[in-house]
């Protein structure tokens, strides 16, 4: 009869301890399932709004680097707008057009009058869209769709004679 009861109670005990196994499993599977889901929001959310961050943060360096009296202008070539920087080095004329084409932001140094065209730029960043305006010494840059922003620079150098 002894036998019978230490027979049940290490049964019961064997059963409690592979439920309790069981309860463990199950909480850190669920615990998994939900940390990936998490990440794939975080990451989801960090990729677009990247996109619209350094878009801007690009653009807002260049001009940054290139605002010297009257050498920074919106312009337009091939129907787009180009935001144009221009530079002189070792006595020549060199531009930088900063645009959107084709799903990306674009860049491309040349010397002015080289003949490139827009086709000719650098892919800088994909990203769903570009608008730029110039108003004075005030430049307004938005990158749109998802993720998108926007930027206001002010040219400092706007052409003063003691600049």
């Amino acid at each position: 009869m002894t036998d019978r009861k230490n027979s049940r109670g290490q049964t019961v005990s064997v059963l409690f301890t592979m439920l309790l196994f069981l309860v463990f499993v199950m909480c850190a599977l669920f615990t998994v399932l939900c940390g990936g889901k998490v990440y794939e929001n975080i990451s989801s959310r960090m990729e677009h709004t990247y996109t619209g961050s350094v878009a801007l943060q690009y653009i807002a360096t260049k001009v940054r680097q290139g605002d010297v009296a009257g050498q920074i202008s919106l312009s337009e070539e091939e129907g787009q707008p180009v935001l144009e920087l221009s530079q002189e080095i070792g006595g020549e004329r060199y531009v930088t057009w900063i645009y959107y084409l084709d799903g990306s932001i674009r860049e491309l140094f040349t010397y002015a009058d080289s003949g490139l065209t827009l086709q000719d730029g650098l892919r800088v960043l994909d990203c769903e869209g570009l608008v730029m305006e110039q108003t004075g010494d005030l430049l307004h840059v938005e990158t749109t769709g998802e993720g998108g922003g926007a930027l206001y620079l002010s040219l400092r150098s706007t052409g003063g004679q003691d600049e």
